[in-house]
């Protein structure tokens, strides 16, 4: 039956029905005239049956003439085009022949290979651009124009996920929610970028973090289909600018006191605003506390930036904390008669751990004079010292005026200060100590925690271990860089 439908096959019928036709008038009109004028009718009429058969012979035989000429190559050539209609690009039509069918099997082998070419250079395009959005650190994801998300890198992925799981789905009209919409941080840039069709750059602040958002239009022709976003997690930089102004602002103001006390006592000296030798004296000793003060904030500047830039140098050795604790105890106890304060140390027998004891004399120091400068006069300070399985604890407690439950987590900052009105003391705090506390036990590899309730007092909690994770076969491990 699929013959009937090709060109030969209807070409065929055609040229028979025409034949047949002919063939038919002239019966109708030369036979009568034959049997009344010629004697021998039988003749003439097989002569017409031999033509007939001649001519249906000839008809049939110009028809697989044309089916092996024509129809055969188009099929072949129909075969091939359904192939690369279902992504074989690598077929081809081998015929040979100079005549138009040639000509168009040569255009089609042409065709194909430049499409396979295309095709190749579009899907290492593409598995490029892939490779690229997987590689890059930043969130990639494109949006179309009704918001659905169609492309995105790891990234962009798992952004979208902790978007969603966190409830920042965009509401839909209908209440639903859909997790392939623009999500509601994004949404407000989304329209703008939509209805602009411009650039924009913005930070938004998602819970804690902060984004960097460039999101840029995709065109299709004159119209916009979509958007194009690039999201990088700018917290921690957002962070260190903020701390980099705060600290200029500290550094700026600790400073501007003593400078500005030691130039007015100064001035009172030249002046000969001092009538005796005893006030002449006093304002020395103002220049010269205030001088100190200035010294002792300067070297924790220092010795901070060493911390903070990895540069601290650590001499671990195998020390006994109860030898270090007395040296501290008996350093802190004039002190504490004269603030009329209870100092108290409890700690177990055998304390032997491997650490840097002139940082850990400074941990001590920085914590216990802390606790001097917030506790009043008839409150207690205790340290306590316990081994542990693979720690020593050490708990430094006072019964001072404590820390709002707000500030604690802000304590180990530099110049933080979580008595904002309070008046510096004697000693003098440079408002680093703590800071510099938290670098050393870091250190050591060990942790630091504070626990505080507002009237009864403050603790910190030092987790030092045992054994350092460098250490070696002898009693001195020598010098740990950060």
């Amino acid at each position: 039956m699929d013959f009937w439908r090709t060109l030969v096959g209807k070409l065929w019928l055609t040229i028979s029905a025409l034949v047949a036709c002919v063939l038919l008038t002239l019966g109708l009109f030369l036979l009568p005239y034959i049997d009344s004028t010629f004697t021998n009718s039988g003749s003439i009429k097989r002569l017409f049956t031999y033509v007939s058969i001649v001519g249906f012979s000839m008809t049939t035989f110009f028809a697989l003439f044309l089916l092996t000429k024509i129809t055969q190559p188009m099929q072949q050539l129909i075969q091939a085009a359904d192939g690369i209609r279902k992504g074989k690009y690598n077929t081809r039509v081998s015929l040979q022949t100079s005549d138009e069918i040639g000509q168009l099997a040569s255009a089609f082998n042409h065709m194909a290979e430049e499409l396979e070419k295309n095709i190749q250079n579009l899907q290492l395009e593409k598995e490029q651009m892939a490779s690229i959005l997987r590689s890059m650190g930043d969130a990639v994801i494109t949006f179309d124009k009704s918001g659905n998300m169609i492309l995105h890198n790891p990234p962009g992925e798992m952004i979208m996920d902790t978007w969603h799981k966190a409830g920042w789905e965009r509401q839909e009209q209908d209440g639903t929610t859909a997790d392939s919409k623009v999500p509601e941080p994004l949404y407000p840039m989304f329209q703008s970028v939509i209805r602009e069709r411009q650039d924009q750059s913005s930070n938004i602040h998602v819970k804690q973090q902060v984004w960097s958002v460039n999101m840029a239009p995709l065109y299709s022709g004159n119209d916009v289909r979509g958007t194009v976003s690039v999201m990088r997690n700018v917290t921690d930089e957002v962070k260190a600018e903020k701390m980099r102004r705060d600290f200029v602002a500290n550094v700026s103001h600790e400073i501007r006191t003593p400078l500005q006390m030691i130039q007015g006592y100064s001035e009172a000296l030249l002046d000969g605003m001092a009538t005796s030798k005893e006030e002449s004296d006093e304002l020395v000793q103002v220049i010269y506390d205030e001088s100190l003060r200035m010294g002792r904030l300067v070297q924790d500047l220092l010795d901070l930036a060493r911390m903070e830039a990895g540069h601290i140098d650590m001499n671990f050795d195998e020390i006994d904390l109860n030898e270090l604790m007395d040296r501290v105890y008996r350093k802190f106890t004039v002190r504490a008669k004269e603030r009329e304060l209870k100092l108290n140390f409890v700690r177990d027998e055998f304390l032997h751990l491997y650490a840097d004891v002139d940082r850990l004399e400074q941990i001590f120091t920085n914590l216990l004079d802390n606790a001097f400068r917030h506790t009043s006069a008839g409150g207690t300070i205790t340290v306590t010292a316990h081994m542990e399985k693979e720690h020593v604890r050490v708990v430094f407690q006072d019964t001072g005026a404590g820390i709002p439950m707000d500030d604690l987590p802000f304590i180990f900052e530099r110049f933080y200060k979580a008595d904002k009105a309070r008046v510096r003391g004697e000693a003098g705090g440079t408002g680093l100590g703590l800071a510099i506390v938290r670098n050393i036990v870091e250190a050591h590899h060990g942790s630091i925690t504070a626990d505080s309730i507002i009237g009864k007092g403050t603790e910190f909690t030092l987790l030092l271990p045992i054994q350092h994770s460098e250490e070696v076969s002898s009693n001195v491990i020598g010098t740990y860089n950060k």
